[in-house]
């Protein structure tokens, strides 16, 4: 068993100095802690992996292929692999756990 704690994985995460930490990986998954402050873009592209985005903190809209739909603490959104995605209007800095399936990387 190995087990985290989402204020180390954070703390870890700053001090890389990065919007994403990958602090899991498997052979069928991978899983990661994503920090976007309120207002900043969203960088990321399409991925042929599928995604299960879990919102830890924040509030934001995100759009997949042509839907849009607000996230919050709690919202779960499933994103097949290859399909546009992108966090927008972020409102409050949002911390949201990722898992590929496949792993990334």
């Amino acid at each position: 068993m190995r087990a985290f704690r989402l204020d180390q994985l954070e703390l870890e995460r700053a001090a890389n100095d990065g919007a994403y930490l990958r602090f899991l990986r498997e052979r069928s998954m991978s899983v990661g802690l994503y920090a976007l402050a309120a207002g900043q873009q969203d960088p990321q592209r399409p991925q042929l992996q599928d995604v299960v985005f879990f919102v830890v903190s924040g509030r934001a809209s995100l759009t997949v292929g042509h839907e849009t739909t607000v996230v919050a603490r709690g919202s779960v959104v499933f994103v097949p692999g290859g399909v546009p995605r992108r966090f927008h209007h972020i409102t409050e800095d949002l911390r949201v756990m990722v898992v590929f399936s496949p792993p990334e990387g």
